[in-house]
């Protein structure tokens, strides 16, 4: 017996570790995000030649909004050239995108990738070009944006973060799914720029210095999460990663469970294969150079999700709780101080998520979607044991379909 309850201590320590530590870590970035970040702005006397890469996989419904909208900026339209990067779209969206005033790059593979695309593009458009931004098939960049990410490399950064948010909350999971970037955007970028660390990459609506992204594309062979293995690459060599919390671009949410699921599942998956390739290096590169951003990168690489954190913290600190009511195996007082270990790291998740969620949320329709919280961590909790493979196989994400409230499933 007294075996039994060494070895469940053990567990409960390692456990309470692992998860008290992400606690405390986005604890202590969602505090630190709620401070303003003071950026330097330079005024502009530059204006960079920008390519907007916008690369789209059978994106047909979305593409020839994104594609239009795109024109529509502030910055002169001739220091930028939007470039739709066409894997298996319709003879017809390609006819009608060849008539807009814009470059259209064909691509075909027999393994479709986002890095694929990337590096078609850039081989074909040539090298003409200071700035690479990469979008997404379904963003939508605010009038400012370019200008903005000008405005970011005449201060002196060479990569760059933009502001994503939701294009759409039109279903109970498109809402989470926005609640879920902006705690991300708070923890992760805002947060980390506030502390003097790089921001995190998102995948789209982001900047580089052109010759530097289409030199390191080349070593990307990414199937999923191409943007992790950009960022962490960076990191590892010292480029500093911005944040611009006001250059906004639109993006579309998933609205239906399963899209989500596949989503979470690839994202996932790409978070275990980096940290098996990364930690090591991060480490190292950490205790013979203090490369902090290196080493902090590769921890996220670690960490739980954050649905999955609220989710399992609730469950074992209910669990404790209950325990120590019946006393059960343990002595009253070591339960006791047990549960209060873990009701302690419970709130500062907890504060966490209140540090990071905009106030725009706090709304009646956010009060009911956090009632299907539990439905968003079982499909988080299932796709762990979903993940053999994901990076080997590409997962498309659908947009512009457009569903019901009463039709999410």
């Amino acid at each position: 017996m007294e075996f039994i309850k060494l070895v469940v201590n053990c567990l409960e320590l390692i456990v309470y570790v692992y998860l008290g530590l992400a606690a405390v870590y986005i604890f202590i970035f969602a505090f630190l995000g709620i401070f303003p970040y003071r950026r330097k702005v330079q005024p502009t006397a530059n204006l960079r030649k920008m390519a907007v890469l916008i690369p789209g996989y059978k994106e047909d419904t979305v593409i020839l909004e994104v594609a239009e909208a795109s024109l529509n900026q502030t910055y002169p339209s001739e220091s930028f050239d939007v470039v739709v990067i066409a894997d298996s779209f319709q003879p017809e969206t390609i006819a009608a995108l060849k008539k807009m005033p814009i470059k259209v790059i064909e691509v075909v593979f027999e393994k479709s990738t986002k890095s694929k695309a990337l590096n078609a593009a850039m081989a074909a458009i040539g090298d003409d070009y200071q700035v690479a931004v990469v979008l997404d098939a379904d963003n939508i960049m605010a009038p400012d944006f370019l200008y903005k990410i000008n405005q970011a490399f005449e201060s002196g950064f060479i990569a760059v973060q933009g502001h994503r948010m939701a294009k759409n909350m039109n279903t109970t999971m498109a809402l989470l799914d926005s609640v879920s970037e902006e705690i991300n955007n708070h923890i992760f970028r805002k947060g980390h720029r506030v502390a003097g660390l790089s921001s995190a990459l998102i995948g789209s609506g982001m900047a580089f210095q052109y010759d530097l992204f289409k030199k390191r594309m080349t070593e990307i062979k990414a199937i999923g999460g191409f943007d992790k293995e950009l960022e962490l690459t960076m990191l590892r060599d010292r480029i500093k990663i911005e944040y611009l919390d006001d250059a906004l671009v639109l993006d579309e949410k998933v609205q239906k469970q399963a899209v989500f699921e596949n989503q979470r599942r690839r994202w996932l998956s790409a978070q275990f294969v980096y940290f098996r390739r990364f930690a090591l290096d991060g480490l190292i590169q950490f205790l013979t150079r203090f490369n902090i951003d290196y080493l902090d990168k590769v921890y996220q690489m670690i960490q739980p999700p954050r649905i999955l954190l609220l989710g399992i913290m609730t469950i074992l600190t209910a669990i404790m709780g209950a325990a120590s009511l019946i006393n059960y195996m343990w002595t009253s007082e070591f339960l006791a101080l047990s549960f209060l270990c873990w009701f302690v790291v419970w709130i500062l998740t907890v504060l966490a998520f209140a540090f990071s969620v905009n106030r725009k949320f706090y709304t009646k329709q956010t009060l009911l979607a956090l009632l299907t919280l539990p439905m968003g961590f079982w499909l988080m909790f299932r796709s762990l044991f979903k993940l053999k493979g994901a990076n080997k196989t590409f997962i498309h994400t659908q947009h512009g379909v457009t569903e019901n409230k009463s039709n999410q499933k």
